[in-house]
């Protein structure tokens, strides 16, 4: 059934530098604020901080999948974010959505971020994940996805974008800019979830985690101070725009070779 106003909740967070154990406790400590909503997000590799070493990665059903779960049913919302996660002897980059109900989707990172070495050491997902909540058909992406368009465009006719990231200050414009392109030629809302503070290899990040509407218009904004906000989303409003601007109509077709 479909709900015409959606909470989520963003969490723009520190995280403590490759500490399983200590990134979940603080995240309990601060989810405990949270009275309702429909979808909690959560920064990528939100366990470790974004880290190559793959020593650290879990299995599917190890302890930050079952965090995921518990946070989930109690506060009877979707979780998302992503961890390092090992499977069939190879290690991904994969975004969690855990419903309350225990069920769960992922996807893997396709854009693997070559700077760091990322793809070094994980593989690269090759499939879209397009889920619903409460009626909503939502897109997940992660960090690095959003410098190519064509992953994100809407061929699926989705209502929402996030990108969970761990995405540098000192590169801060780019995702300012290209969280708003998106939004905007994708005629959808666009949820951007970025960590602050330094990472164990010195890298500031300044957060900039955003909301905003399918005209491009600022919803949320917050940059370097660690921030929990719940932000409304209405699918009235979506459709009222592209009745408006039925631009999508117009869209390219073309297809995303493996």
């Amino acid at each position: 059934k479909m709900i015409e106003q959606l909470h989520i909740t963003l969490v723009q967070t520190e995280i403590h530098w490759q500490n399983i154990a200590a990134n979940l406790a603080m995240l309990d400590a601060k989810l405990s604020t949270i009275v309702a909503t429909d979808l909690i997000v959560l920064p990528e590799m939100f366990s470790t901080g974004f880290s190559m070493n793959i020593a650290l990665a879990e299995a599917m059903d190890g302890s930050t999948i079952q965090w995921m779960q518990r946070i989930a049913t109690q506060k009877n919302c979707v979780v998302t974010g992503s961890l390092m996660i090992e499977a069939d002897d190879k290690f991904y980059n994969r975004l969690i959505w855990m419903r309350p109900d225990g069920t769960l989707d992922y996807y893997d990172k396709r854009h693997l971020f070559s700077l760091s070495d990322e793809p070094k050491h994980y593989t690269a997902g090759n499939k879209l994940l397009v889920t619903v909540w409460k009626g909503w058909k939502i897109l997940p992406l992660i960090c690095f996805d959003l410098r190519f368009p064509v992953w994100s465009r809407n061929t699926h006719n989705y209502d929402a974008i996030i990108y969970v990231a761990n995405w540098p200050q000192k590169r801060s414009l780019a995702w300012k800019t290209l969280l708003q392109a998106r939004a905007i030629e994708n005629q959808s809302y666009v949820i951007g979830l970025n960590r602050v503070g330094n990472d164990g290899n010195g890298v500031y990040h300044s957060g900039d985690s955003a909301v905003i509407n399918p005209e491009g218009t600022y919803l949320y904004q917050k940059s370097d101070l660690e921030d929990i906000a719940t932000i409304i989303i209405d699918h009235n409003s979506l459709k009222a725009t592209r009745r408006k601007f039925p631009f999508l109509d117009e869209k390219d077709f073309f297809e995303i070779k493996p």
